[in-house]
C-alpha cells in the first residue's frame, strides 16, 4: 500500500498540493456532457515553466472505441488530457464537461489503467498508476478567455463534512482516504449543492494558455 499512497501525494503534487477526493461513479451523464472550444490547446501553471502543462484536445467519433460503453455516443463531447509535471512524468486522461445548474465541472478519469504495475516510478504514465480502476475525480472548472479557474476537491477538509451525521453522500475510508460511493446521480446532487463550498472545492488554482 505504499507505492498507492506516493501515487496519491504524487498526483497532488500536480494538482497544486491538493489530495483528490475519488469518486467511483462518474459525475456525467448523457443530458449533462457540454462541449466548450475554449478548453482545448495547452494550460500552465507557471508561463516561464515549460516543462509542466495541462493539454486538452477533442477526441472524437474516431476515438469512440476507446471510452467507456456509457460515453461511446457522445464521443464528440470528450476530451482528452496529457498532463506532464516539473519532472516529466506523464497521466493520460479522457476529461468530460458536466454543467450542472450554474456551473461547470470536469470528469476526470484514466484512458490507460496501470495493469498492475507496482511501482510508479517505473511506470510510463506515472500519474495513471495514481488510478487502479477506471475511478472518476471531478473539478469546478470556469474558463474566460485564456485564463482558466479550477477549484479542486481536498480530501482533508472534505472529512470532517463527510463524517458528519447524517452523512450528506455515501462515502468508505481507504487508508485514511474518503472514496466516494454515491450514485451518479447522488453524486450531481451533491456537488450541485457544495459548488460553492470549500469544504468541497477547497483549493483554486490558475492556468494560463500557452500560445
Amino acid at each position: 500500500m505504499r507505492a498507492k499512497k506516493a501515487l496519491f501525494y504524487g498526483l497532488a503534487i500536480l494538482l497544486g498540493g491538493c489530495v483528490p477526493v475519488i469518486s467511483l461513479q462518474p459525475l456525467f451523464t448523457r443530458d449533462t456532457l457540454v462541449f466548450d472550444e475554449q478548453l482545448l490547446g495547452t494550460w500552465v501553471e507557471n508561463p516561464s515553466d515549460m516543462r509542466s502543462a495541462w493539454v486538452f484536445t477533442r477526441l472524437g467519433p474516431d476515438g469512440a472505441d476507446t471510452l467507456p460503453d456509457a460515453l461511446k455516443d457522445s464521443a464528440e463531447k470528450v476530451y482528452h488530457l496529457s498532463l506532464t509535471d516539473p519532472e516529466g512524468r506523464k497521466g493520460s486522461f479522457f476529461v468530460c464537461l458536466v454543467k450542472l445548474e450554474n456551473n461547470v465541472f470536469m470528469d476526470i478519469f484514466p484512458d490507460v489503467l496501470p495493469s498492475g504495475a507496482d511501482d510508479p516510478e517505473k511506470a510510463e504514465l506515472f500519474y495513471n498508476a495514481f488510478f487502479f480502476v477506471r475511478a472518476h475525480t471531478f473539478v469546478k472548472v470556469n474558463l474566460s478567455g485564456n485564463r482558466m479557474s479550477i477549484w479542486l476537491t481536498n480530501d482533508d477538509k472534505l472529512n470532517d463534512l463527510l463524517e458528519s451525521r447524517p452523512s450528506p453522500i455515501a462515502f468508505e475510508s481507504v487508508e485514511d482516504r474518503p472514496i466516494l460511493t454515491a450514485s451518479t446521480k447522488d453524486l450531481q446532487a451533491f456537488v450541485s449543492r457544495y459548488a460553492n463550498d470549500d469544504r468541497v472545492f477547497a483549493d483554486e488554482i490558475i492556468l494560463e494558455r500557452r500560445p
